[in-house]
């Protein structure tokens, strides 16, 4: 599970854009954000880097799902 969605809503950046500065498509963007899909850790780290936050704030704890 991720965060990613929160994150871009906590930094006011809309999942177009990051999709545009990613290189990827909105639906890929869309099925991160919606924890459809997991994005590899190569694309996470880009994710991080572009939102200006460490990986571990784009990761929930699977605890708190329990």
């Amino acid at each position: 599970m991720n965060r990613i969605k929160e994150v871009l809503q906590e930094k006011g950046i809309k999942q177009a854009l990051l999709a545009k500065k990613l290189g990827k498509s909105y639906n890929m963007v869309n099925s991160y954000a919606s924890n459809r899909r997991q994005p590899r850790i190569e694309v996470l780290f880009q994710i991080a880097n572009l939102l200006n936050v460490s990986v571990k704030d784009l990761l929930t704890d699977n605890q708190s799902f329990k």
